[in-house]
């Protein structure tokens, strides 16, 4: 999925732009979603493609939604970002390249990983009540 700037500008919020656009992120502990205990699952907010469920979503206490592994591997990709002082490893949405979060390997099991992710770069859709679990 390609779109510009200005395309993205039209769908998204200014924060939610500089979040999933431009590799933002919002203040620990100020997302939508830190602290949600709700069923369903989380989209990602430019181009809604689901990409984490309200079953691995666990509290890290790290002031970010954090889940154990997202609904499939395919959904997301996994690259080096090099923009702080060490290196760790940013996740983006497959389907449109925005920038939902990072993963690091402090998590618990099933995977022993935690995707920390921004309440910015993804919307909630509860799930319908007749749908699988």
């Amino acid at each position: 999925m390609t779109k510009t700037d200005d395309e993205w500008r039209r769908t998204l919020t200014p924060d939610q732009f500089r979040v999933a656009r431009c590799k933002g992120t919002e203040p620990a502990f100020t997302g939508a979603y830190h602290d949600f205990k709700g069923d369903g699952i989380y989209h990602c907010v430019a181009c809604g493609s689901e990409l984490f469920d309200s079953l691995a979503k666990y509290d890290s206490g790290s002031g970010w939604p954090s889940f154990y592994e997202p609904i499939e591997p395919e959904r997301v990709e996994e690259q080096v970002d090099v923009g702080l002082f060490e290196p760790r490893t940013e996740v983006v949405c497959s389907r449109c390249g925005s920038h939902v979060g990072h993963v690091f390997p402090d998590g618990p099991p099933p995977t022993g990983v935690r995707y920390c992710l921004n309440s910015l770069a993804l919307e909630f859709r509860p799930r319908d009540r007749g749908e699988a679990r």
